[in-house]
């Protein structure tokens, strides 16, 4: 077999270096799973080394596999083929099975009881936000008694010394048990070759050649297993594109890949930039942020005949705007894709699409834990409103709240809402229309892809809406310093580079500053209006009705309207129903039931 054959110029350099150290630049869209799987069997049918000399590491059990049928396809069967974790569990079996306890699938279970014990409010902070933080700890090398130190500037999901004493509990009663979790899978790698001079030669005797996928995403825990791994030799190819580097929050860091030369001054580096993904007018767009996205640099260019040009639309409402656009797609549903930052952005479009009977899948309401909480507890609508209040419900939206808090506030919320909506159905009859609205019928979830940006990587679409791209969320509220900010910018490119052919970049109030980097609206769409600052009297006034109103109607405040409706009207002062009508976020509905005394209350100012 010609396991070259069908490869471009910049992927056959990559695959013929079988030797040395080699680096590979891979944009988006440009074939660099194959162009690894043909270098990897090239290595083998060149002689340069067998099969079972070889450990190709991936960062998930799919990649793995996607690997390991390539490279059997291409004539090479045998190689290793694992992620980081799975690699560490099988050496530590071989060289120190005493050393490994029981695997804890998720750290959920052993913190849900350690989260009982925190005070207040802080007892609902969902589990993940909390396991995240102990990830990132870990992932860094960072014990118990150094994280207040550590943490710095960070902002964890509770106060420092809360997560401190959870993140400390957390360690010490998996001890107690003889559970190990995953990062400690990988520390107690290292400390076993650290200590183990045996094990570290046969592990080297063994394996010879190491490539590693998704370089961009190693961070300090798996940097130092790899060291440990390769030695003083240097037969290591990694792959990456720091331009997706995207996952600071959990210790990535692009360094390692961007310094591979520094290590290796005689690397062989190869740019993979040819895209066979995406078409001319798609990649134009994302290339248009390539110049403040910091690291190697690289223009992707197109395979691909002309499609129609990007969208970059201000909108009223941007659930009715998807809703109308898929409907005029000549596409399947499963090749759509909506891209929000985050969780709580993408339920906004649960409610549009279910409503137009759209199927979607990839955020289901009824699967999260404010509804599974509630449905199995409830007799009728009418317990509703009790129960999401005992599940820490907030009937008026805090700030500050995490995302998945932020998330499971507005399900409860929307529960209260959908419970006084269909106050005459009786328990069962309740869960049956809940299920007919926003359930799967059982069956395996199809239809459209509602996915975060993070979530949406290695991924691509025929059509993408990447939504809501408004300043304090895309970039972050978080996104305090350049670098956050510039991350977050590597963010929207990868959500726009999932795009083939169609792709619309919407929001509603106030712009992201990446959008004047894309270059800005298209003629036509509607003005963008500057929101008023948190200080304005009049923005002020409108919240204090807005309490009032949502007092008397017996619902949350941002149910009335959100703060950033608030702050548009703030800033354009509309003074009839048509003004009113086309600001943001002020739909038909809400004109009906709210306009006049909205009105009104701008008036008293």
């Amino acid at each position: 077999m010609d396991v070259l054959g069908g490869l471009n110029a910049e992927q056959r350099r990559a695959a013929e270096a079988v030797r040395g150290p080699v680096c590979i630049l891979a944009g988006a869209g440009s074939g660099k799973t194959t162009t690894i799987t043909h270098r990897i069997a090239h290595q083998v049918s060149a002689g340069a080394f067998a099969a079972n000399e070889i450990l190709a590491v991936t960062f998930t059990d799919k990649a793995a596999g996607e690997l390991r049928a390539r490279l059997e396809r291409l004539g090479a069967p045998g190689v290793t083929a694992r992620t980081f974790h799975a690699a560490a569990l099988a050496q530590l079996h071989r060289f120190a099975p005493e050393r490994v306890g029981r695997v804890v699938p998720s750290k959920a279970v052993p913190l849900r009881h350690l989260a009982r014990s925190l005070p207040g409010a802080y007892r609902f902070r969902p589990l993940a936000d909390l396991a995240t933080e102990i990830e990132w700890a870990k992932n860094r090398r960072i014990p118990p008694e150094r994280y207040r130190a550590e943490v710095a500037d960070r902002e964890p999901p509770l106060p420092a010394d809360l997560m401190h004493r959870i993140y400390a509990r957390y360690e010490e009663g998996k001890r107690a048990k003889g559970f190990v979790d995953f990062e400690d899978l990988l520390e107690l790698a290292i400390c076993m070759y650290e200590s183990d001079e045996r094990a570290l030669a046969l592990f080297r005797e063994r394996y010879h050649a190491f490539t590693v996928d998704e370089y961009q995403d190693v961070n300090l825990l798996q940097q130092t297993l790899l060291d440990l791994w390769l030695g003083p030799r240097d037969d290591l190819c990694v792959v990456g594109d720091d331009y997706q580097s995207i996952y600071s929050f959990t210790g990535a860091s692009p360094e390692h890949l961007l310094g591979m030369t520094a290590r290796f001054p005689h690397a062989t580096v190869v740019r993979l930039e040819a895209n066979y993904r995406s078409t001319p007018q798609v990649l134009a767009l994302a290339n248009r942020l390539v110049p403040k996205l910091d690291g190697a640099e690289k223009t992707l260019r197109t395979t691909l005949p002309d499609g129609p040009e990007p969208a970059l639309l201000q909108v009223e409402d941007e659930g009715r705007l998807v809703v109308s656009r898929i409907r005029e797609l000549d596409v399947p549903l499963e090749q759509v894709a909506i891209l929000c930052r985050t969780n709580a952005r993408l339920t906004d479009f649960e409610d549009a699409l279910a409503a137009a009977g759209i199927p979607h899948q990839g955020s289901s309401f009824l699967a999260r834990d404010a509804a599974r909480f509630v449905l199995r507890k409830l007799d009728s609508p009418a317990d509703v409103r009790r129960l999401a209040l005992e599940s820490g419900w907030q009937e008026h939206e805090q700030n500050g709240l995490g995302e998945r808090e932020l998330v499971r506030q507005r399900d409860l919320g929307r529960l209260v809402r959908l419970a006084d909506e269909l106050a005459e159905l009786d328990g069962q009859a309740f869960v049956a229309e809940l299920e007919r609205r926003f359930g799967d019928g059982g069956e395996a979830r199809r239809g459209v892809h509602l996915l975060t940006l993070h979530r949406a990587k290695g991924l691509e679409f025929d059509a993408v809406f990447v939504a809501h791209v408004e300043e304090r969320e895309l970039p972050s509220r978080q996104a305090k310093t350049e670098a956050a900010v510039t991350e977050e910018r590597r963010l929207l490119y990868v959500g726009l580079t999932r795009a083939r052919r169609h792709l619309w970049v919407t929001w509603t109030q106030r712009p992201s500053r990446f959008v004047a980097e894309l270059g800005g609206a298209q003629r036509g769409s509607p003005p963008i209006a500057a929101a008023a600052e948190p200080d304005d009297p009049l923005y002020a006034a409108l919240k204090r009705w807005r309490l009032e109103r949502a007092k008397a109607d017996e619902v949350p405040a941002y149910v009335v309207f959100h703060n950033s409706t608030l702050a548009a009207v703030a800033a354009r002062k509309p003074r009839t129903l048509g003004e009113l009508a086309l600001v943001p976020g002020v739909g038909p509905t809400k004109l009906e039931r709210y306009g006049e005394a909205m009105l009104a209350a701008l008036t008293a100012r």
